[in-house]
Parts: structure tokens; C-alpha cells; sequence
């Protein structure tokens, strides 16, 4: 490797290329030194500095042999290389650590770091090296358990001394299933949505039902009560036994706190607005990453994202918008779970309508809230007859099926106001 990507890895993965290469005294080397002996693919130094060092009145390895046998004849130093290994075993067995549990996100060098508040940085994140990464086959969003110990001199981070558990099982260096290689199945699980959850969230349940795997696609004008929805669906799912994520896309920063207060137990995901782009381009792809390690384990995730609009204009276009929305699918006819995606499009957002074309008719459920009933303070604010989802036969028993549409069919002839005010009616 050139100087230039060395200086980009960690510390202690400079030591274990040093310890490869032979490099005498390596721990003791500062960084750049320890780069430059790297980078000349050499376990000495080169040779014009042997040469300087021998001229500087008998300082050479000459000089520092005669001086030792000078002081005690007998003392003999055993060869550094020798003895590194049992150095680094001897410091393993007396450094404290501690076990910690995290979310892997990786780098472009390979090696990671795993998030240990939710899925954003923090200053005490863990670093995990490439050969750890390697070894262990990981990847983005797997959650991995083991001891860490304290940054030694010239570290930065914490680093994780071995991996015990990914995603709550034993490591596998092979064999691993791939999320992209399973074959999805139409959604048939219901998710739960109880009678002490919010009128929206019990109100959407209704119309349209939840189910594990489903693509749910809220359609949302500015101070339609897309905040409110989100936060009742996500505290519904919280109750269950579901992993849930939740993506937030250049909201204002003090909306982050109202949500760490309302979902304790969630992942979060935040990428607030004072971030730039790409960092929140990078929280987005976390976020979709850890979904997919919870799929492939057997869980069911539920992914909540506000907004896709926001997506686009941090990515500048709508690949990562497509592939987040996509993602969502029941496996578990494979063997695995489910990776639900419940995310909302802004009709008047800045990406001037791009990530709602680029998913429109790939969602499995459609959710449209009402902003003139929800400005005159009428609930709940949502446009029913746009409410609609997809394999409705598999989420319904066939008697709440013939009387869901009777009740379509009712709402369709009442005013926006009236057609609320049943649906109140029909709630209590």
C-alpha cells in the first residue's frame, strides 16, 4: 500500500501490518514513522538511516552492542520479534475491558466501527479491524458483541478484542444467507395495532392494515399530521416483539429529542438538518443496511423513514430512494423474516415530486393524510378513499372483508368531514 492509504487506517491496524512485516519495535514507533517503514515494504530501516546513525560516534548497532557488553557483560536483549507476540498476549490478558454491543458500519478501508448509540456516531463507538471483518465475514448493520478495550497511545477509539456473537448467534466465516438472494412472498402477517394506540394510527389500521414485509407509501402535505401517524405506528410497533428502525431525514434538530423520549427501546437513525449531505445519505444507508442483517437473521424489521423526498435531495436522485422503499419483503417462507418499510412522500418537498414517482406503484399499502381536515383540527385527517393496500384477501378474515368495503362504500357518499366523523364513530 502507498503512504497515502496508510495514513488513512487506524492505529492498531498499522500494528498488525507492522507485526506482519517484521517490523522491529513497532509499538514504539510514532505514526508517521511507523507509515514510512510501511510504506518501504522493509522490516528495517532503510539504509541511509542505518549509515547516519553508525556515524554519530559509534551509536550504530555496533556502538549500542559494545556499550551493552561495557555495562554487564552477561545482559543479553532478546530479539524484539521474538518477543511481540507474548507482548500482545501479555497485554490482552491485563487490559480491562469491557462487553459491548453495537451496530457495524464500514468503511471504505474495510475495517468498522460499531455504533453504540443507536446508528449514529458517538465519541465511545468501537473500532473493529479489517481482519476482524474479514475473518467473521461481516457486514453493514450486523450487530456484534464482544470485549472492547480502552484506546491505547495514538488511538482514538476504543477496539473490540473479539467478536462472541453477530446478530445474536455464533460468527460464521461462510455460508452466510444473502438478503438479496432470498425469494419475498406477499405480505400475510398482520402487524398488531391495539385499541390504546392513537386514533391515526388505529384509524390507517382499518382502512389499511399493517403486515410484515409491506412497502407502505404515506402520501403527506406540510402540517398534515405525517409526524403524528409516524410516531403512533412506530410506538404500536415498539410493543411488539419487531425490531424497529427509524429514519429521520433532515428534520429540524429539535425533533430529534421528542423522538429519543417517545421510542426509548428503537434504533435511531438521525440525520438531522444541520448535517451535510452526505453524512445523511450515509445514516440512510446504515439505517437500510441494519434492516436487512435482521431479515436475514429470521427477524422482522420495521424500517419507519421520514421523509423519501429528503432522501433524494441529500443523494441527488432517487437510487438510494429506490432501494431503501425496495427493500421491504417477507422472507419467511424462506426461512428468514420480514424488512418493513413505512415511509412517507412530501407532495411539496424540494425534490419536486422525483422519489414519489421513482416508488409509485411499488408500494404494497397507500396512506394519504388530509391537510385541510387536519388545519380545521378534524381526525382523523385522512383521504379514505386513497387508502388502499395491496392483498387485502390475505390480512382479513372474509366477514372483515365484506365489512370493510360496506363501509368503503359509506365514506365514498359522506363529505371529508362526515366521512371522519363515521370513522370516529366506527373507531369507538
Amino acid at each position: 500500500m502507498s503512504a497515502s492509504e496508510l495514513s488513512e487506517l487506524h492505529i492498531a491496524e498499522l500494528h498488525e501490518r507492522a507485526a506482519a512485516a517484521g517490523i522491529d519495535g513497532y509499538r514504539l514507533l510514532r505514526r508517521e514513522e511507523l507509515i514510512e517503514r510501511l510504506a518501504g515494504g522493509e522490516g528495517e530501516p532503510p539504509p541511509r538511516s542505518r549509515r547516519r546513525r553508525g556515524r554519530r560516534g559509534g551509536r550504530g548497532r555496533g556502538g549500542r552492542e559494545r556499550e551493552r557488553l561495557q555495562e554487564g557483560g552477561a545482559r543479553q536483549e532478546r530479539p524484539r520479534r521474538e518477543r511481540a507476540p507474548r507482548e500482545r498476549a501479555e497485554d490482552a490478558e491485563t487490559e480491562e475491558t469491557e462487553e459491548i454491543t453495537g451496530v457495524l458500519e464500514l468503511t471504505r478501508q474495510r475495517h468498522g466501527f460499531l455504533r453504540l448509540g443507536g446508528l449514529t456516531t458517538r465519541a465511545d463507538d468501537v473500532y473493529v479491524s479489517a481482519s476482524q471483518v474479514r475473518r467473521c465475514d461481516l457486514r453493514p448493520g450486523d450487530e456484534v458483541s464482544g470485549p472492547a478495550r480502552d484506546a491505547r497511545r495514538g488511538e482514538r477509539h476504543r477496539a473490540l478484542v473479539h467478536i462472541d456473537r453477530v446478530n445474536g448467534s455464533d460468527p460464521q466465516e461462510e455460508g452466510r444467507v444473502d438478503f438479496d438472494d432470498l425469494t419475498p412472498q406477499p405480505p400475510s402477517r398482520r402487524i398488531a395495532v391495539d385499541e390504546e394506540a392513537g386514533q391515526l394510527a388505529r384509524a390507517v389500521d382499518l382502512l389499511a392494515p399493517l403486515a410484515f414485509g409491506q412497502r407502505v407509501l404515506i402520501r403527506a402535505t406540510p402540517h398534515s399530521g405525517r409526524t403524528t401517524l409516524l410516531r403512533e405506528l412506530s410506538q404500536a410497533v415498539a410493543g411488539g416483539e419487531a425490531k424497529l428502525i427509524v429514519l429521520l431525514i433532515d428534520e429540524r434538530p429539535e425533533e430529534v429529542p421528542a423522538w429519543e423520549r417517545a421510542l426509548p427501546n428503537a434504533e435511531l437513525a438521525l440525520a438531522p438538518a444541520d448535517l451535510a449531505p452526505a453524512e445523511q445519505v450515509r445514516i440512510a444507508e446504515l439505517a437500510s443496511e441494519r434492516g436487512r442483517r435482521v431479515a436475514e437473521a429470521g427477524g422482522d424489521a420495521v424500517l419507519v423513514c421520514d421523509s423519501l423526498s429528503r432522501l433524494a435531495v441529500a443523494a441527488d436522485g432517487v437510487a438510494e430512494v429506490k432501494r431503501l422503499f425496495g427493500s421491504g419483503r417477507d422472507l419467511a417462507e424462506e426461512g428468514a423474516g420480514s424488512l418493513t418499510v413505512i415511509a412517507t412522500a412530501l407532495d411539496e418537498g424540494d425534490d419536486e415530486g422525483s422519489a414519489e414517482r421513482a416508488v409509485a406503484t411499488t408500494e404494497t399499502s397507500l396512506v394519504t393524510l388530509d391537510g385541510s381536515l387536519a388545519e380545521e383540527g378534524i381526525q382523523p385527517a385522512l383521504k379514505f378513499a386513497e387508502c388502499r393496500v395491496v392483498g387485502e384477501e390475505k390480512l382479513r378474515t372474509e366477514e372483515e372483508l365484506a365489512d370493510i368495503r360496506r363501509l368503503r362504500n359509506e365514506l365514498a357518499e359522506l363529505s371529508p368531514p362526515e366521512a371522519a366523523a363515521r370513522v370516529r364513530e366506527r373507531l369507538g
